[in-house]
């Protein structure tokens, strides 16, 4: 069966934010354009991040999904981890903040940051 990689940024129970990976079954649609079951959304929203975007660490406020559209986005983690997301790429961020926790920035979330010569477009969808 025809599956996608959906690579997670999660929060575990020590708080911090970590990378995994999940296969998605593909497996409805026909053998010439499978499709993964329908999931819910929550709407979306466009970015663009000039040459030179840089945030600080933060949680996600809300899973969503976060597909690259044009230039390139890395991740990087409070372990001092990264990935680099490329255009058609994308990954599920749900490094939300734990519940009854106050945001730490040297404990929780992640920065990202626009990486080459080319502004970052990116595509959220809300999970």
């Amino acid at each position: 069966m025809p599956s996608i990689t959906k690579v997670v940024l999660f929060t575990d129970t020590d708080g911090r934010a970590w990378f995994r990976e999940e296969t998605v079954p593909l497996d409805q649609g026909k053998p010439e354009a499978a499709l993964s079951a329908l999931m819910p959304s929550g709407g979306f929203q466009l970015r663009q991040s000039p040459v030179g975007f840089r945030s600080t660490f933060h949680c996600t406020t809300d899973p969503q999904w976060v597909f690259i559209l044009q230039g390139q986005m890395e991740i990087s983690l409070q372990d001092g981890s990264a990935r680099i997301f490329k255009a058609g790429e994308h990954f599920y961020s749900a490094d939300v903040l734990p519940p009854g926790q106050s945001f730490d920035a040297k404990v929780h979330g992640h920065w990202s940051r626009q990486v080459g010569p080319d502004p970052l477009v990116t595509l959220f969808v809300r999970g």
